[in-house]
């Protein structure tokens, strides 16, 4: 049976961060799927398509990673991807208790999908989408925090 995970998110923007988990985990799975999801909860910065764009062009040269959209529960989309894994990125504790709880739910949901769980290094604790949007939002310099594909 192939290791597909899905990578799940809405990558707005896709950080550096990221890159470091997608980089680690790429040597542990067959393929990944890079989906970028809907999440009415959150407002985007950037448009789907950018964000698509900015992904296929960073792993154009890896064939075990793709990028998808999608709407709805993350293991319906495991589902029609035939993704036996959901891969997420931890930087915290925060993140862990937030993330332990959706892994509980989605395994009483889909017993057959196991969610991984990845610390990012040391270095890539602070940044997070939401801090590079402020700092986008407000002029300050994201470069830093954003791999060179990314321009906006």
């Amino acid at each position: 049976m192939k290791r597909i995970a899905l990578f799940p998110g809405t990558f707005d923007p896709i950080t550096v961060g990221h890159l470091n988990i997608l980089e680690r985990a790429i040597p542990l799975f067959d393929e990944i799927v890079i989906g970028i999801g809907h999440n009415s909860s959150k407002s985007t910065l950037f448009p789907l398509e950018q964000r698509e764009n900015w992904i296929k062009e960073i792993f154009q040269n890896v064939p075990s990673v793709r990028v998808e959209s999608y709407e709805g529960l993350t293991v319906d989309f495991c589902k029609k991807i035939d993704a036996n894994y959901i891969l997420r990125g931890l930087r915290n504790m925060s993140d862990f208790d937030y993330e332990k709880n959706i892994a509980q739910m989605n395994k009483l949901v889909s017993n057959h999908i196991e969610s991984i769980f990845l610390m990012c290094d040391p270095e890539y604790t602070p940044i997070s989408s939401s801090v590079v949007r402020d700092l986008i939002r407000n002029g300050g310099n994201a470069a830093p925090y954003l791999p060179e594909e990314v321009k906006y």
